[in-house]
C-alpha cells in the first residue's frame, strides 16, 4: 500500500511541474506584432527537477534579455525584437522540430541554444543552411570550436578545452598523475574525453582507462565495479549530464567504489541529498569542476544589466525567481548569450542606414524549414565577430574564426563536504582563463574521501582491502606442510620465503590476504592465467617476468634475480682399476721405453764393463744386469749406484737424462689430464651441448607452462614440442634419478638449495643463461 502511495504523490508531482512549466510559459507577453524574432531552445525534463530549475531560470534570462532590448528601445527595421521559445527533450528530432516550426512561421534571425552539444552539433548546421548564428549557453563539446564545420556557432559558456585545462592544473597542485575518465557517449561525453585525454598526454599525466556509459541503455559496457578496482588509479573524472551522473554514482554506490579510496571528480552539480542516507559519508570527499560567472571569482562584470534583468524577471515570473545571488550560472550564461546576439543586430542596422539602405534585415522565406534564407548572414556574423561587451557573466569578446569567448572564462572547483542540512557544495579553489588556479577569497578547507584532512593520491592503496592470493608449493618458496593437533584436526600450515614476504607487505600495506594454493598440476602459465580471469587478486610466487606474461598481466618491481641452468645425474664414482697408472702412455710407448732401457743398458755394458771397476771381475750375466739397472736408474731420473767412466759412457748417460726428463713430463700430464677426465665425465658442459644437439630431444625434460618451456621451443628447437614433457617438479627430479630424461632446464638458486639439502644425486652444469626476474603478478 504504501508503495502505490509514493507512486501517486510522484506522479502527482510530476503532473504539478509540468503544469508549472506550461503555467510560466504562458505569462510573459507575446510579440506577435514584431517581425524580428529571436528563437530560445531549451532542454526540459519533467522527470528531473534540477534541469528543469536550470532550464527554467535560463529561459527566463533569455526572455529577460529580450524585454530589457525593449526597454532600451532597441529597434530592427523599425520593429521591437521578440522571441520564441522551444523545448528539447534531448531527443534530435524534437530539437530539429522545434527549430523548423519557428523558422517556418516567423522571421528568426538567431538560435540561442540548444542546452546540450548532442542537439547543438545538429542545430548549428541547420542554422548554418539557414543563415543564421548559433549562440549556446551550456554547449561544451570541444568539437564545436571548429569553426570550419560549424561556422555560424557561437558560444558564452566556457568550451571543455578549458575545463581540460583547468583539469591539469588541478592534478599538477596536487602532485596526481593519473585517472580514469568515465563519459556519456555523445558528443558532449566524448568531446570532453578527448579533450582532457589530449591535455593530458601533453602535461605528462596518465590517462589510464576510459570507460563508456551508454545513455541510451543507461549501463555501461564494461563491468564498472572491477574496472574501477582492478584500475590502478583512484582519481576518477565523471564527464556526463546530471541525470545520468546520478545514475552512474548510485551504481558506483552500490558497488562501494566511491570513497574512502577513490576521488571522484564531477561536471555535473546534482542534488546530493537525494542518496541514501546511509551513502552520505562516501559521498563527501568528492570534487564538483563547473563553469561559473565573473561574479564568483570576483571578476568584473555588468551590475547594471544584471539588476535590470531581475527585475524584469521578478516583473513576469517572481514565483520561479530564486533571488538575486541564486541565479544559475548558466541563465547568466543564456542572457549574454541572447544580449551579445541583439548588440551585433543593433550594429549591423546601424552601419546599414548609415550606408543609407532602406532596410537592414531581410529573408527569403519558405514555409519548408530548408529552403528559408536570412541575406544578412555574413554581415551579422562579422559583427558577432566583433562582439566586445561586458556581461552580466563578465567579459564577452569573440573573434573572427573564434567560436569561444576570447576572455571571461572561468571555473569553479567546490568539494563535498556535510553540514547541518546536509551534504553541500563549498567552493575550494578558483580557475580563469589566465591560467591561474588559486584559492578563493573566503578560503575554505578541502575534505578528502573518508571525512579526512589528508589529501588523496592517485595511486590505488590496498589499506584494508582483501585480496585473493595466489601462491604456488615450491621449496623454499612456499613450504605447505599438514599439522595434525591433539585432537586429531588437521590444518594447513605455510612457511617459507614467499610466505614472510606475504606477510611483510600485509604489515607494511595492510591489506588481508586470503592464501589460495594452486593445485599441484596447475603450471605457472596457468597461475598467472588466474589473474587475468579474476580467480585470484594476485599472484605472489617464483613467477618469472617475460613477453607472453606481460600481455595477459601487469608485473610488481623484481623481488628476485632468476636463471636458468641445466640439471643432471651426477656420474657413478670410477671403478679401482690398478693398472691405471700405466694408462698416461700407450701400450706401443710402454715397450718403447723398455726397450730403450735394455738396449741402452747393453751399450753401456758394452763400453763400460773393461774400464769401470764395478764392473770388472764379474760375469758377463752380472755386467749385463748392472748396465741394465744404470739405464733404468737413469731414465727415471734417479741415477744408479756407480758413474760412467769414459766419454762414450758419459754421453749414453746424458742421453738417458734428457730422456728422464721427457718421460717424467709427459707422464705427469697425461695422468692429471687422465684423473682430471675420470673426476668429471659429464655428458654436456653448458647450454650450448644442447643446442647443438648432443643430447637427444626425448631425452631433454622440460617442465610445460613454464619459463624453461618457453626457453626451449624459442632458443632451441625454433616451436617444435619435441622435448619429454614433465608436469611436476616432483616428477623432474624422479625422472632424472631414474634415467628417463638425461638432462632439464632449472631455476639456478632454487636448483643450489634442492640439490645441498635433498637431491645430492644431482648436479647443476655449465653456466647460468636466460637471465630474469621473479615479480608479483598483478592484474
Amino acid at each position: 500500500m504504501l508503495f502505490f502511495n509514493n507512486i501517486r504523490y510522484f506522479l502527482l508531482y510530476i503532473i504539478i511541474e509540468q503544469w508549472k512549466i506550461n503555467y510560466v510559459i504562458s505569462i510573459w507577453p507575446l510579440f506577435n506584432s514584431s517581425n524580428i524574432y529571436l528563437l530560445g531552445l531549451f532542454y526540459l525534463n519533467p522527470n528531473v527537477s534540477d534541469s528543469n530549475n536550470v532550464a527554467i531560470q535560463s529561459r527566463a534570462m533569455f526572455k529577460a534579455a529580450v524585454l530589457l532590448s525593449n526597454q532600451y528601445n532597441i529597434k530592427i527595421n523599425g520593429n521591437l525584437i521578440g522571441w520564441r521559445s522551444g523545448q528539447t527533450t534531448g531527443n534530435l528530432v524534437d530539437a530539429l522540430s522545434d527549430t523548423c516550426r519557428s523558422v517556418s512561421q516567423s522571421n528568426i534571425v538567431g538560435i540561442i541554444g540548444p542546452t546540450l552539444s548532442r542537439e547543438a552539433v545538429i542545430i548549428s548546421p541547420v542554422g548554418h543552411s539557414l543563415g543564421i548564428p548559433v549562440i549556446a549557453y551550456s554547449a561544451t563539446s570541444p568539437d564545436l570550436s571548429d569553426k570550419t564545420a560549424y561556422p555560424n556557432f557561437y558560444r558564452t559558456v566556457p568550451s571543455d578545452n578549458t575545463a581540460a585545462k583547468a583539469l591539469v592544473k588541478l592534478f599538477n597542485r596536487f602532485n596526481w598523475t593519473s585517472c580514469l575518465i568515465i563519459y556519456q557517449n555523445d558528443a558532449f561525453g566524448s568531446g570532453a574525453s578527448k579533450a582532457i585525454s589530449d591535455a593530458f598526454h601533453t602535461s605528462g599525466l596518465n590517462v589510464t582507462q576510459m570507460l563508456l556509459f551508454d545513455i541510451a541503455k543507461r549501463s555501461f559496457r564494461a563491468d564498472l565495479k572491477n574496472t574501477l578496482i582492478n584500475s590502478p588509479t583512484r582519481i576518477i573524472i565523471l564527464w556526463a549530464e546530471s541525470i545520468y551522473t546520478y545514475i552512474i554514482l548510485e551504481e558506483a554506490l552500490q558497488s562501494n567504489v566511491v570513497g574512502p579510496y577513490f576521488t571522484w571528480i564531477l561536471c555535473s552539480r546534482i542534488s546530493l541529498n537525494s542518496f541514501n542516507i546511509t551513502y552520505k559519508d562516501n559521498l563527501i570527499g568528492m570534487l564538483l569542476i563547473e563553469p561559473v560567472v565573473g561574479a564568483v571569482i570576483n571578476a568584473p562584470y555588468n551590475v547594471t544589466l544584471l539588476n535590470e534583468a531581475h527585475k524584469i524577471w521578478q516583473e513576469y515570473e517572481n514565483e520561479t525567481f530564486p533571488g538575486s545571488t541564486n541565479v544559475d550560472d548558466y541563465a547568466l550564461f543564456a542572457f549574454d548569450a541572447t544580449w551579445s546576439l541583439i548588440k551585433s543586430l543593433e550594429e549591423l542596422c546601424l552601419s546599414t542606414i548609415n550606408n543609407f539602405s532602406s532596410s537592414c534585415l531581410s529573408f527569403n522565406s519558405s514555409s519548408f524549414c530548408y529552403d528559408s534564407r536570412f541575406i544578412q548572414s555574413n554581415l551579422l556574423l562579422n559583427q558577432l565577430d566583433k562582439t566586445d561587451f561586458l556581461g552580466v557573466s563578465g567579459s564577452v569578446q569573440f573573434g573572427k574564426n573564434q567560436a569561444d569567448r576570447i576572455n571571461g572564462s572561468y571555473y569553479s572547483i567546490k568539494n563535498v563536504q556535510s553540514s547541518i542540512n546536509g551534504l553541500i557544495y563549498v567552493s575550494v579553489l578558483e580557475y580563469s582563463d589566465l591560467g591561474n588556479l588559486r584559492v578563493p577569497l573566503q578560503e575554505n578547507i578541502i575534505v578528502w574521501p573518508g571525512n579526512t584532512l589528508t589529501q588523496s593520491t592517485d595511486r590505488a592503496s590496498l589499506k584494508g582491502v582483501t585480496l585473493r592470493v595466489g601462491i604456488m608449493q615450491a621449496v623454499p618458496y612456499t613450504i605447505v606442510q599438514k599439522i595434525t593437533d591433539s585432537n586429531e584436526r588437521t590444518t594447513i600450515h605455510y612457511s617459507g620465503y614467499i610466505i614472510d614476504l606475504i606477510e611483510r607487505l600485509k604489515t607494511d600495506i595492510g591489506f588481508n590476504p586470503i592464501l589460495q594454493l594452486a593445485p599441484s598440476n596447475q603450471t605457472y602459465d596457468e597461475l598467472v592465467k588466474t589473474v587475468n580471469q579474476g580467480i585470484n587478486d594476485i599472484v605472489v610466487a617464483d613467477v618469472t617476468v617475460t613477453s607472453q606474461r606481460r600481455k595477459l598481466v601487469e608485473f610488481s618491481t623484481a623481488i628476485s634475480d632468476t636463471s636458468l641452468r641445466i640439471i643432471m645425474r651426477k656420474t657413478r664414482d670410477a671403478n679401482i682399476d690398478l693398472l691405471g697408472f700405466l694408462k698416461p702412455f700407450s701400450p706401443v710407448v710402454w715397450i718403447l721405453v723398455l726397450v730403450t732401457c735394455i738396449y741402452s743398458g747393453i751399450l753401456m755394458c758394452f763400453i763400460e764393463r773393461k774400464d769401470n771397476e764395478n764392473l770388472k771381475d764379474r760375469s758377463i750375466l752380472s755386467q749385463l744386469i748392472m748396465s741394465i739397472w744404470y739405464s733404468f736408474g737413469n731414465m727415471m731420473g734417479y741415477g744408479a749406484d756407480f758413474d760412467a767412466t769414459n766419454a762414450a759412457g758419459r754421453i749414453l748417460t746424458s742421453g738417458l737424462y734428457i730422456l728422464s726428463l721427457i718421460l717424467v713430463a709427459s707422464y705427469t700430464a697425461n695422468l692429471a689430464s687422465n684423473l682430471t677426465v675420470t673426476k668429471s665425465q659429464f655428458i654436456v658442459s653448458g647450454i650450448n651441448d644442447i643446442k647443438n644437439g648432443k643430447i637427444p630431444a626425448n631425452r631433454i625434460g622440460i617442465r610445460v607452462g613454464t619459463v624453461s618451456e618457453a626457453y626451449y621451443l624459442s632458443q632451441i628447437s625454433g616451436g617444435n614440442r619435441n622435448f619429454y614433457p614433465l608436469l611436476s617438479r616432483q616428477q623432474l627430479f624422479d625422472s632424472l634419478l631414474a634415467g628417463i630424461i638425461d638432462v632439464s632446464l632449472f631455476d639456478g638458486r632454487l636448483g643450489e638449495y634442492l640439490l645441498n639439502n635433498i637431491y645430492c644425486n644431482l648436479t647443476l652444469v655449465g653456466d647460468d643463461f636466460d637471465t630474469a626476474i621473479f615479480a608479483i603478478v598483478t592484474p
